[in-house]
C-alpha cells in the first residue's frame, strides 16, 4: 500500500547473510546440539502458537525439545518467536504451529538480486540532505486537511498528548523538526526480530521515508512551518515493523500489536500487510499459525485499549471477492495462480478489531489503486490519485514529512494515517471511551459518500470496478468520509497542557525494553548521526 510495499529489496539470502542468520555447519555442530537436532542452516525464524494459557517456561522447553530457541514469549497471547537451524523444526513442534515467513520468502525468492517493488506512489524527489529542513509554511498544499475539516477541528483542539498513536511502520525520523515535539522516544521501539528493541538505532528510519510520511500526516506540528497533521496535539509512538528490505513478516507485527497493548499506546496505525502473503489463508497449514497469531495479537491489544486503523492495500481488488492470487509469496516471478477462497483475506486490515480504510483521490472517487469491498471497508479517507488534479493544480498525491523535508505520496497508505488522526482527536474528546465506542463515533460522524455513477478511469467505456451498497454504506467508501471537526466537536475539548506526561508504566509480558524507487535516494540513518541529532 503505499502500504508499504515496498522499498528496495535484496535477495533475502543476502539479508540474512548480512544480519549473520545463516549459519554455515562447523566441525562439531552436531554433537553440540541435541540429540536428534541437525544444524545445516539457514537459522530462520518462526511464529509459533501454543494452548493458550500455556506458561512460559513449558513454551521454552516445548521449542528447546523440537531443536529452537525461544527469541520471545508473549504470554498473554501464548505466541512465541523462535530461531532454529533445524529445517524440522516446525514438524517437531507439531503439525500446524510454527510457521517461518522469512523461510517461505527465502525458497520463493532464491539467491537473486530482485528488488520488492514499494507500492507507494510518488510525485517528487526525496531530499537526499538530513541537514536543513525547509521552513517555508506548505500547509496550504494540503488539500487533503481540507476534505476532512482538520483545520476547522484545531480551532476547537488539536488533540490530547495523553493519546499516543503508535506509528507501525519503516521508522519515524526522530530530527524532523515538524515531528520532534510530537514524537516519544520512551515509547517508540524496534520489532524486527519480533523481540521489542527499544534503542534509537532500532525504531528510527534506516532506507525508507515511508513511516516519517505517515507520522506527519497524524501529527505534524502546527507551527507555521512545512506541514500540520491532523492531530499535532497528540504524541506519536515510532513502532518499526518494516524491516531495510520492505519485508512485513508477521512477527514484526505481533510485537509491534504487544507493544502498543502493554505500554500504553491509543491508537495504532497500519498502513501495510503481513508478508509474505497478500492473501493469508486460514485454512492453509503454515498460513493459519500467522491468521492465529495476528487475530490473538490485534484482539489483545484491543482487550488493552487499542483502537487499530489499517489500509486495505493499493491492489484495486474487491477484497470480498479476490479470485486469485499471482503476486504472493512477495511478488516473487513464475509463482502460477492461486486461488483463493473465502478464508483468504489481507492483514491485519480483514481483522474484526481493526478498522479498514480505503483511498480517494481529491475529487473524493475512490482512488484507481485502492481496494474495496462492500463489508471489507469501514471508513475512507484522502491517498491521493495522480487521475485526480486539484482545482488549484496542487500536487494529487499528499504532503507529508520525509527525512530531510517534505515528499509527496499517493496510496491507502496514506489515507489510513488520516483515520488514525481523526481517531485520536476522538480519544482526545472521550477519553474514557473504548476502542468499540470510538468506533462507533468514528463511523457515524463519518460523511457519506456514495457510489459513483460511473467509474471509468480510463475512458475504455468498460468500468473499472464496481461499487455496492448505499450512500451510507458501500463497498467503495464504507461508512464514508472521516471528519475531522465532527470528531472534536462531540466531546468535551481538552484542557491545554505544556508539557506532555510521563510515558504510561510498561504492564503485561511483553518481553521488553525487553509507487517508487525515490526511496531509494534517501541516505540511511546511521546511530552516530541519530545520536548526534537528539
Amino acid at each position: 500500500m503505499p502500504l508499504l510495499r515496498r522499498s528496495q529489496l535484496a535477495a533475502l539470502a543476502a539479508a540474512l547473510l548480512a544480519a549473520g542468520c545463516l549459519s554455515a555447519p562447523v566441525a562439531g555442530a552436531e554433537d553440540q546440539a541435541p540429540q536428534g537436532c541437525v544444524q545445516p542452516g539457514p537459522t530462520l525464524r518462526y511464529l509459533v502458537v501454543f494452548d493458550k494459557g500455556t506458561a512460559e517456561p513449558d513454551a521454552d522447553a516445548q521449542v528447546a525439545a523440537a531443536c529452537g530457541t525461544t527469541t520471545v514469549y508473549y504470554a498473554p497471547i501464548a505466541v512465541a518467536v523462535a530461531t532454529s537451524p533445524d529445517p524440522g523444526f516446525a514438524a517437531k513442534i507439531g503439525p500446524g504451529r510454527a510457521y517461518s515467513a522469512q523461510g517461505e520468502a527465502w525458497t520463493s525468492t532464491g539467491p537473486s538480486t530482485r528488488k520488492k517493488a514499494d507500492e507507494t506512489m510518488s510525485a517528487a524527489s526525496l531530499l537526499t540532505s538530513t541537514e536543513t529542513v525547509p521552513t517555508a509554511d506548505r500547509s496550504g498544499e494540503q488539500w487533503d486537511m481540507r476534505m476532512i475539516n482538520a483545520g476547522q477541528a484545531h480551532q476547537i483542539t488539536e488533540g490530547d498528548p495523553r493519546v499516543v498513536v503508535g506509528v507501525l511502520d519503516s521508522g519515524v525520523d526522530p530530527r524532523h523538526p515538524d515531528l520532534k515535539p510530537a514524537l516519544d522516544p520512551q515509547l517508540s521501539v524496534g520489532c524486527l526480530t519480533g523481540k521489542p528493541d527499544p534503542s534509537v538505532a532500532a525504531w528510527a528510519p534506516t532506507t525508507s521515508p515511508h513511516g516519517t510520511h505517515v507520522a506527519g500526516i497524524i501529527a505534524a506540528a502546527d507551527d507555521g512551518k512545512g506541514v500540520t497533521g491532523v492531530a499535532p496535539g497528540v504524541r506519536i509512538a515510532s513502532v518499526k515493523v518494516v524491516d531495510d528490505d520492505g519485508y512485513i513478516y508477521p512477527e514484526y507485527a505481533v510485537c509491534g500489536f504487544m507493544w502498543a497493548a502493554t505500554h500504553g499506546i491509543s491508537i495504532t496505525n497500519n498502513s501495510y500487510y503481513v508478508d509474505p502473503w497478500e492473501y493469508t489463508c486460514a485454512n492453509q497449514q503454515g498460513q493459519h499459525v500467522v491468521t492465529e497469531a495476528m487475530r490473538r495479537a490485534v484482539d489483545y491489544a484491543t482487550s488493552q485499549g487499542v483502537l487499530n486503523i489499517a489500509a486495505v492495500t493499493n491492489s484495486a481488488a474487491d477484497l470480498t471477492q479476490p479470485g486469485t492470487d499471482t503476486r504472493s509469496p512477495d511478488n516473487a516471478p513464475s509463482h502460477g495462480v492461486r486461488q483463493l477462497g473465502s478464508d483468504c483475506a489481507v492483514l491485519p486490515a480483514a481483522e474484526r478489531n481493526v478498522v479498514a480504510v480505503s483511498s480517494v483521490g481529491s475529487d473524493q472517487v475512490k482512488a484507481s489503486y485502492s481496494s474495496y469491498g462492500l463489508g471489507a471497508v469501514d471508513v475512507t479517507a484522502p491517498g491521493g490519485d495522480v487521475h485526480q488534479k486539484p482545482s488549484n493544480n496542487d500536487n494529487p498525491c499528499v504532503l507529508s514529512t520525509v527525512p530531510g523535508g517534505y515528499g509527496d505520496f499517493c496510496g491507502t497508505s496514506m489515507a489510513a494515517p488520516h483515520v488514525a488522526g481523526v481517531a485520536a482527536l476522538l480519544a482526545s474528546m472521550h477519553p474514557g471511551d473504548t476502542p468499540a465506542q470510538l468506533t462507533k463515533l468514528l463511523n457515524q460522524q463519518a460523511k457519506p459518500v456514495q457510489c459513483p455513477s460511473d467509474y471509468d478511469l480510463n475512458d475504455t467505456g468498460v468500468q473499472d470496478a464496481y461499487c455496492s451498497g448505499y450512500a451510507s454504506f458501500n463497498g467503495f467508501y464504507g461508512h464514508g468520509m472521516v471528519n475531522a471537526l465532527a470528531a472534536v466537536a462531540s466531546g468535551t475539548a481538552p484542557k491545554p497542557t505544556t508539557n506532555a506526561p510521563d510515558a504510561p508504566t510498561t504492564t503485561g509480558s511483553a518481553q521488553g525494553p525487553t509507487g517508487p524507487a525515490t526511496m531509494s535516494q534517501q541516505q540511511p540513518i546511521g546511530p552516530e548521526q541519530l545520536a548526534a541529532g537528539q
